[in-house]
């Protein structure tokens, strides 16, 4: 029944679409990715991160700021809600988890404060905006294409330059090791707080992009970016997990991870799926992803490295 209702030139028609979402949520991925791989930290805070960096660059645009400008204003509102989850966990005490959700609920107000009301919009033919979804299907969409790509390279670029520095280093060895972090002289609980606001940073400034993209700003706008999230790094890593082995290919997967989810939620979609189901379908796929390494080695696992496994935990 599905597969009767599948369009292929529908597919082909949505794909520069799926394409370009993708490399704008990709970028939101990548916050993920610093956080939950890097930092070994559940952050909750994206889903009202990402709001917010859409909320600021839209007033900021409807204000008269330049569109490019006010990406990084939204990259900056970003890291100010990652600061306060940072604080939350290490000067109050907090469990990670709890304080990213604290943060997230009241950043709900804040989005509210910002905005004046639920959403705001801004229009492409009124302001030069950075995205819009006319770039896509409009005249010059291949220069747009190329722009964005390389925008979400140098990005990438950026980012794999700073964790080579020593500071960067300094967040790589405290989500690996915390307590060997803090016996090499490592301060901790700066580092978290410092690879929280990088994260919630580029969450912010994706934000700010989708909204210009979408055309406008909404206060729910980040409901259940954490999913697409952790789905576009688990993807990335199944799909390119064998070839990708260097840091900053890992994090071009995590892109690319974005842009597979996105198509095929629109492949879902175009089969004629209840688009209601579909963040029930994503935290599928995340949860399913997330069991099969548990699964591998308690049920698929060799007799030798099962019994290895068993008295490293009964020794720990």
């Amino acid at each position: 029944m599905y597969l009767a209702a599948l369009d292929p030139m529908s597919l082909v028609r949505a794909l520069p679409g799926n394409v370009a979402q993708g490399i704008i949520w990709g970028i939101m991925a990548l916050g993920v990715y610093i956080t939950f791989r890097i930092l070994d930290f559940a952050d909750l805070t994206v889903d009202g991160s990402l709001a917010t960096g859409g909320a600021v660059a839209v007033m900021l645009i409807r204000g008269g700021m330049n569109p490019a400008l006010a990406l990084l204003f939204a990259f900056l509102a970003g890291m100010a809600a990652g600061f306060v989850t940072g604080i939350l966990h290490t000067f109050f005490g907090i469990p990670g988890i709890l304080a990213s959700i604290l943060t997230q609920i009241g950043l709900y107000s804040v989005n509210l404060g910002i905005m004046g009301k639920s959403n705001q919009a801004v229009n492409v033919m009124q302001y030069k905006l950075v995205a819009s979804l006319r770039y896509v299907t409009g005249e010059g969409s291949e220069l747009f294409f190329v722009k964005l790509i390389v925008a979400a390279l140098i990005l990438i670029a950026i980012i794999y330059w700073f964790f080579g520095t020593e500071l960067g280093c300094s967040l790589r060895a405290t989500g690996c090791n915390d307590k060997m972090a803090r016996a090499q002289g490592i301060n901790t609980d700066f580092s978290r707080v410092l690879g929280l606001m990088v994260s919630n940073g580029l969450v912010g400034l994706s934000g700010a992009l989708l909204a210009q993209y979408q055309g406008f700003a909404d206060i729910n706008m980040g409901r259940g970016a954490i999913v697409i999230g952790l789905a576009a790094v688990i993807i990335g890593e199944a799909v390119f997990g064998r070839i990708f082995h260097n840091f900053a290919l890992k994090m071009v997967s995590v892109s690319l991870g974005a842009i597979i989810y996105y198509i095929v939620i629109q492949l879902v979609l175009t089969l004629g799926f209840d688009a209601n189901l579909l963040k029930l379908l994503s935290a599928s796929v995340v949860a399913v992803f997330l069991a099969v390494p548990y699964w591998k080695g308690r049920y698929f696992a060799k007799p030798a490295a099962k019994k290895a496994n068993k008295e490293g935990a009964n020794n720990a």
